[in-house]
């Protein structure tokens, strides 16, 4: 990984107020999921922070630049929809941990790339949407008077132009209504992480999950951010060495109480839209992650307004789902959507990435073509 620590002409890490509101341009994308996790399984929100802290910490002094950290979407999707248990999540997280390291340091990414496909890429990426917003109308009509409310306050930050930000303004809106409820809890050290079964994790549905991940980490969180990084940052990092440090980030992450995480493209272009260049940012969102780490207390958690929860939820599913637009075979990619309710994730990116391949090989060319 000595790539890694390329050299480049400004400075690696800086500490300007740039940096600060840059750093939330990733907990948009971090924050409600890990909340909804923590709210409706095992998950404990104390350890994940301290997990997201550190290695916001570590990459962002590795690579110099505001590189994102964040939940494995599909994973993270289909654990909030109860369609995974803890230790489904955590065995899930460790595998691709390795699957990752050894395509990383092996260098066969693009071959990977080629059999998957962009358009089954947005398809996964559409299905995980639709899963999530089928589980937040879910929530939402316990208390649709109070999914309302949460709806209405991501519209006002779309309104006066903090679209980006709306769902983090609805999960703001709900831990203050937790607070109201329960008071400011006491800070407490996070103790000793969890210790899944892992055993109970060996399911078919672990398996399915962890195939459908594969294709968006590869193709969202390696590929698109590699080309995020040249395009708005003028910095070389190469796919496989996000996917080397994914994998290592997996196998220590998750043994101490994290769950399945990735370097997703939506993040680094959210810290780059709220001003941070390097990676001071991650430095900033680290330490912040590990101050709020002590105060996530369960009280806390179970005060939190399912129905709000579902709002939150609903805005995070439609910022997913949205980047089927940008499919270069749209057709494609809302079958393999569609295929994912109706069969299952993992089932839908299998034939997808089937058809696709028909379609390169007996349709002339590219599926786009």
């Amino acid at each position: 990984m000595a790539s890694l620590l390329h050299d480049r002409d400004r400075d690696r890490l800086s500490f300007s107020a740039n940096e600060v509101t840059g750093a939330i341009g990733d907990s948009i994308t971090v924050l409600p999921l890990v909340v909804a996790l923590a709210v409706v399984t095992e998950v404990s929100l104390p350890h994940v922070l301290v997990a997201f802290g550190l290695f916001q910490v570590v990459w962002g002094v590795v690579y110099g630049l505001p590189v994102s950290v964040e939940p494995m979407k599909a994973l993270a999707a289909l654990g909030v929809a109860g369609a995974l248990s803890y230790a489904e999540l955590a065995l899930s997280g460790l595998l691709l941990g390795v699957v990752l390291l050894v395509i990383g340091r092996s260098g066969t990414l693009a071959l990977l790339e080629e059999w998957i496909g962009e358009p089954v890429v947005r398809g996964v990426q559409l299905a995980v949407g639709l899963v999530l917003f089928e589980t937040a109308v879910g929530l939402a009509v316990g208390d649709p008077t109070v999914a309302a409310a949460g709806v209405a306050v991501a519209v006002l930050a779309v309104a006066v132009g903090y679209g980006h930000a709306s769902a983090l303004a609805v999960l703001a809106v709900g831990v203050g209504a937790a607070v109201w409820t329960a008071g400011l809890p006491a800070p407490t050290l996070p103790g000793l992480p969890p210790l899944p079964a892992l055993a109970d994790g060996v399911t078919r549905g672990a398996a399915e999950g962890m195939v459908a991940q594969l294709a968006m980490t590869i193709g969202n969180a390696a590929l698109a951010t590699s080309l995020l990084f040249a395009d708005r940052f003028d910095a070389e990092v190469s796919a496989d060495d996000l996917s080397t440090s994914m994998g290592a980030m997996n196998l220590l992450a998750v043994p101490i109480g994290g769950i399945p995480m990735c370097h997703g493209c939506d993040g680094v272009a959210g810290k780059h839209a709220f001003g941070a260049r390097t990676g001071g940012a991650n430095v900033y969102l680290g330490a912040g992650y590990l101050l709020a780490a002590p105060f996530a207390t369960a009280s806390l958690l179970a005060a939190f307004p399912l129905a709000l929860l579902g709002a939150l939820l609903a805005v995070v599913s439609l910022s997913l789902a949205g980047s089927v637009r940008q499919s270069s075979n749209l057709a494609l990619s809302v079958a393999i959507g569609l295929a994912a309710l109706v069969v299952n994730l993992g089932v839908a990116f299998l034939l997808g990435v089937v058809v696709h391949l028909a379609l390169e090989r007996f349709g002339g060319g590219r599926a786009d073509a």
